[in-house]
């Protein structure tokens, strides 16, 4: 089952109130959720109250897979969820990314001798395209 955070709307018409729920991606926007883990009342005079976030909820189902949606991202990155989450990640070795092998050497070898054939086969084709040129105008010169 896909997990996502998502906000489920509320409130009455022009006067909107979300919350911050987690849901099946299957399940409609506004349909069952599993758990509600904050609040975000947008015209909410004061500043304070505009979002709620229950943070370790948050945490919870974020380090069990759950997706937020772009906007619930944002909320969250503003209400500080995201600070010390996860571990940092290591760098990977690709140290042998330079280092010469025989498959990368072979396919060089190919590579030049496909180059090569190209080349002939346009040097071949320019050199009877002019030889077609000259005796067209040496034929012309005749007359």
């Amino acid at each position: 089952m896909a997990v996502v955070i998502r906000m489920k709307r509320t409130g009455r018409r022009n006067r909107p109130c979300y919350r911050i729920s987690v849901a099946d991606s299957r399940s409609p926007r506004d349909g069952r959720t599993l758990e509600t883990i904050g609040l975000y009342d947008p015209v909410s005079p004061n500043r304070e109250q505009q979002t709620r976030v229950e943070v370790e909820r948050a945490r919870h189902w974020l380090e069990h897979g759950a997706l937020p949606s772009p906007t619930v991202h944002s909320i969250f990155k503003r209400a500080g969820v995201y600070e010390g989450f996860g571990k940092p990640k290591a760098k990977r070795d690709r140290s042998g990314r330079k280092k010469t092998t025989k498959t990368g050497t072979r396919r060089n070898a190919e590579k030049s001798a496909r180059a090569e054939r190209k080349k002939t086969r346009q040097d071949a084709r320019l050199n009877a395209k002019r030889a077609a040129a000259k005796a067209a105008a040496s034929q012309e010169g005749d007359e």
